[in-house]
């Protein structure tokens, strides 16, 4: 039983498309993308720097892309399940035949926007913290105005809010927790300072064409299976300003049966979790074009044949 999954913002690096626009007709794939958002995706994929890459409104697009465009590299993929963290979840949507792959760039260009405009309000970020117990660290972290805004199971919770409260945080520590890691994002997502954002795409999502998923979509609201498209694409509205549960998401691939993950570029992320939380479930990142024999001999082994 085969899980696809779509990594969320943060897992982007200088760079990190140039090997994937190797593969044939992918440079023009991109380029055709770009014209159809107005963003480069091909300069920001190949050419800009970290800086440039972390602005909320160029690293989900460019997310996004480079996840529609590894797995499309990967052939007839038939996943048992998809699922996507935090933006990845609008990657996953287009796996699922909710939307085309046009209308998931447009909706997400849409949506950085949308999150850089929220953030720009009060100056906000995100912190991962390693070690810990999720009874212990919340409490924690509501004390001191923080939001667990990212689940992620495996002893890694990220917190979310303003600069002098994760500031606060590094000096204050919940018990169990080893270090507190910044993450490349330019704003508290997945908190009420999003709240701005949620009007502007739920506006946006009026305009979509939608379809039912044609597999088993796993919302990380709450690690629920969705059934219908127009479900999915509420949940895509409103989770900008809603914690991201993978904990919950990883607890519904082990009772749907997953023995294989596979994270779309620009994986690493979703795998090194599922190691520690998903035992005897094997797992393939697709960093670069390297790594396709390897999830296509995984998917081969492990997805449900086609009836």
């Amino acid at each position: 039983m085969l899980v696809l999954v779509a990594p969320g913002q943060g897992a982007q690096t200088p760079g990190f498309l140039t090997p994937w626009l190797d593969l044939p007709g992918a440079r023009d794939r991109v380029a055709a993308w770009s014209d159809a958002i107005g963003l480069d995706l091909v300069h920001y994929g190949t050419k800009a720097d970290a800086d440039a890459i972390r602005d909320t409104a160029v690293a989900q697009p460019l997310l996004v892309a480079a996840g529609l465009l590894s797995a499309a590299a990967l052939g007839d993929t038939a996943p048992d399940a998809v699922a996507g963290h935090s933006v990845g979840e609008i990657t996953a949507a287009a796996f699922a035949g909710v939307l085309d792959d046009t209308a998931a760039l447009g909706f997400v260009r849409t949506r950085g926007l949308a999150m850089a405009e929220a953030a720009a309000v009060t100056e906000t970020g995100m912190s991962a913290l390693l070690g810990g117990e999720p009874e212990v660290t919340v409490p924690h972290l509501e004390k001191l105005g923080l939001t667990p805004a990212n689940v992620n199971g495996a002893g890694q919770i990220v917190a979310a809010g303003t600069m002098e409260q994760l500031a606060a945080l590094e000096a204050d520590m919940p018990e169990g927790v080893r270090r507190v890691v910044a993450l490349k994002v330019a704003g508290a997502f997945h908190t009420h300072h999003m709240a701005p954002a949620v009007e502007t795409l739920r506006k946006a999502a009026e305009a979509l064409t939608v379809a039912d998923p044609t597999v088993p979509y796993v919302s990380n609201k709450d690690g629920q299976t969705v059934a219908t498209g127009a479900d999915v694409v509420a949940r895509l509205v409103g989770q900008v300003a809603n914690p991201v549960r993978w904990d919950l998401c990883m607890e519904t691939f082990q009772r749907l049966g997953a023995t294989a993950l596979v994270e779309v570029c620009p994986g690493g992320t979703l795998t090194g979790i599922a190691k520690r939380a998903l035992k005897g479930v094997k797992t393939v990142a697709l960093k670069t074009p390297e790594d396709l024999d390897a999830a296509r001999a995984l998917i081969a082994e492990h997805a449900t044949p086609a009836v």
